[in-house]
């Protein structure tokens, strides 16, 4: 009777250390963060390289001022440049923000109609965005930060 007793009670103790060791990395996933999270005006600069098929690497840059609407939708106004000439654009898209504090983006570049793919990570604070492109045959990072304070009448 006692070794069952001391079995139970060691079976129920080992289950309560595993449960409070499992919270801490659920709380590490989950870090509040939603599409809410994202919200007004970001200053954008981009840079890295477009690679067409079977041809040499051509060096890309580009600012843009993206709005979020914190409902999941964004748009952007900004100039770009590829291989040295360059033009004003626009984009129109959706973002989804993931409880840890990652999302993506989808966009339409106008002119051209070109679709874009981007995956990002949200700072601590809301204000900053570090940002990749994710499609085939581009190496383009991203840095947005806030344009202004929230709150902020210009927002």
């Amino acid at each position: 009777m006692k070794y069952s007793n001391l079995a139970k009670t060691f079976a129920i103790g080992a289950a309560a250390v595993l449960a409070i060791g499992a919270t801490p990395a659920a709380k590490a996933a989950d870090k509040g963060c939603s599409v809410a999270t994202l919200y007004g005006t970001f200053a954008d600069t981009d840079t890295g390289y477009i690679t067409p098929p079977n041809a040499a690497p051509i060096p890309f840059a580009g600012v843009n001022a993206i709005t979020f609407d914190g409902n999941g939708n964004m748009t952007a106004t900004g100039f770009g440049s590829v291989g040295g000439s360059g033009g004003a654009q626009t984009e129109k898209g959706t973002y989804t923000v993931n409880p840890d504090c990652t999302g993506t983006y989808t966009v339409t570049i106008n002119p051209g109609a070109i679709p874009a793919h981007a995956f990002f990570v949200i700072d601590s604070t809301a204000s900053e965005l570090q940002i990749i492109v994710t499609d085939p045959g581009t190496v383009i990072t991203c840095v947005a930060r806030r344009q202004f304070p929230l709150g902020d009448w210009r927002q």
